[in-house]
Parts: C-alpha cells; structure tokens; sequence
C-alpha cells in the first residue's frame, strides 16, 4: 500500500519537483496550493507519475486530509525578493499560522513533518561559510525580514512541537536552488539573466556583482531533502552546492551559454542583501551521505534548455 504525503506549496518551482520525485519513489502525493506564487502547469503532468492531487488550499487557513498520512512537508511560501516584497503579510502568514496548521496536521497523523527552511535564516553572515550552528545575522525590522523571520519563526515553531509532543521532525536549511519551473520574472538573479540574455537585453547584475552566492541545480536539492525525509534526523541541515560564485560571474556563465553578446549593466542592490552566502555541508554528507553531483555550467544548460522551449521573445 502506497504511503501519502502532503507537499504544502508543491505547486511551486521546488515543490513540483519534490512532488514528482515522491510520486517516482512510489507515494501518493496531495499538493496544497494556494497558487499566489505556484503554477498548475508545474503539476499538471504528474498524475502519469501516480496518485496526485492538487488541492487549492490556503495553509493560513484551517484545513483537514482525510484518511492516513505518512509525511508532511512545507514548502509554502513566497521564496523570492519580488514574491515576499509583493506579499509580505502572506509571507509572514505562511511561515507562522501555516506552519502552525501543517504541524497540527502531523501531530493528528502521526506523520513525518520536514519543514522547508532557508539560507535566508543566516542574514548578511559573519560566519562564511556557514554552518548549522550559526545563529545569523538578521535584521528583523527590514524588508526581508518578512520571509527571513518567518522561517526562523517556523524553525521554532518546529522545534518546539518536537520537544512538547515528540513529533517526528526535520528542518531542511535550502541555499539558493535552480533549475527549470522557475519563473522568467520571479526576480531571483538566474532566471532573470536568462530571460535578459534570450532577449539579447541589458543583463541587470545588483551592485558591483562581487557578492557571492553558491547555486544547486534542482535535482541535487530534491535528493537531499528525500534523504533527510527517509532518515532519522531533525536537523536542521543545510543543503547547497559549496561551489562559491559572484553574481558577475553568475551573470556571464550564463550569458555565454545563451550565446548572448547582451552587455551587462550594473543596478543598485537591495536593502539588506547578503554579501556572501556558501554552505558548510558536512553535516549533510555525514547523516545523509549526500552531496551535489550536478556542476553549476551543467545545471544551467539544462535550465536555459527548458527556458529556451518555453520561451517568446520580448519583441513578439
């Protein structure tokens, strides 16, 4: 009999891939969506991979799964600048009330429940690389911190159902994740720099393009977090690729993939945007034996290949 999980927010760039790996792997999937943020073309394949469903759900709100369920998994949130800076009381909602509402869920099944967290928890960090031991660097009052504090609210809130009713849980720290379903104007820099360089327009890298970040293809991310799901652990465990880039660079790899003669212009960087970001995964590659196996120039032609299909020039 085929165990079932509950993806919150698995109409989503992660969440879809996360929901056809976990059909793949032999689950009955329910997906929860509000589709603020998520798309029905990104799950509408899936019911040829097994027993899907999406269920347009606002987690903020209360909400009941009948029959038995084996994992619950929250990935509902806005994840990007223009999502969160567009949605900001949303943000903050899906990381506390949802959180609260998908915990409540499998606290009453006596499910798994493994939380989507993020690098984002870290802030502008002191610490490089870092470590699941850091506590961050965040500013709670500014803009970000509608998606920063509502993951680290959510962390808690995680944590806390664990030691006061011993629920089965893991947290999953995600550093920046690529691939293809994301949005050509979510706002996040590689699917931004990819529509640019298609168009042939100016590609827009923030600041001076020194501020690093390191990227992991979407494949990669979705094994680690089914690792972590099939183990035993709590976490929290930060998944990424170590591989440290600037964003320049980021900018002309993928440029030169796209065969693009685009110039690269330079636009003010956002408030309180991370200087530099990379992942100490040791953690990762010790419980889990997990590590990225997808190369950053390999994870980008794949993606600019599905951005390239789905593609209309911005002059048609």
């Amino acid at each position: 009999m085929r165990e079932r999980a509950v993806v919150a927010g698995g109409a989503g760039f992660l969440g879809s891939h996360l929901c056809e790996r976990l059909l793949t792997d032999g689950y009955e999937v329910i997906c929860l969506d509000d589709l603020s943020t998520g798309r029905p073309q990104n799950v509408a394949h899936l019911s040829s991979f097994g027993p899907f469903s999406l269920v347009r759900q606002d987690i903020t709100q209360p909400f009941t799964i009948d029959g038995d369920v084996h994992a619950v998994l929250h990935f509902a949130s806005p994840a990007s600048p223009v999502d969160y800076l567009r949605l900001p009381l949303n943000t903050l909602r899906s990381g506390s009330v949802g959180t609260l509402h998908t915990l409540e869920l499998a606290r009453e099944k006596g499910a798994r429940y493994l939380l989507a967290s993020t690098s984002e928890v870290y802030g502008d960090p002191l610490v490089h690389p870092q470590h699941e031991g850091y506590w961050g660097n965040v500013n709670p009052i500014g803009p970000r911190s509608v998606y920063d504090e509502a993951k680290r609210f959510a962390e808690a809130s995680v944590m806390a159902y664990h030691r006061t009713y011993g629920l089965d849980t893991a947290i999953v720290r995600i550093f920046n994740t690529y691939g293809p379903r994301m949005r050509a104007h979510d706002g996040r820099a590689i699917p931004t720099f990819i529509r640019q360089a298609l168009d042939d327009e100016p590609i827009t890298v923030t600041g001076s393009g020194t501020q690093t970040r390191s990227v992991c293809y979407v494949s990669d991310l979705v094994e680690g977090v089914v690792r972590l799901l099939d183990s035993g652990c709590a976490g929290p465990v930060n998944l990424g690729n170590p591989q440290e880039m600037t964003v320049l660079e980021i900018a002309e790899l993928v440029r030169r993939i796209c065969g693009s003669s685009a110039p690269i212009t330079y636009v003010p960087r956002p408030e309180d945007d991370p200087e530099q970001r990379r992942p100490d995964i040791s953690l990762a590659a010790e419980l889990l034996g997990w590590a990225p196996e997808v190369s950053v120039e390999e994870g980008l032609k794949e993606t600019v290949a599905w951005f390239s299909e789905q593609h209309t020039p911005a002059s048609a």
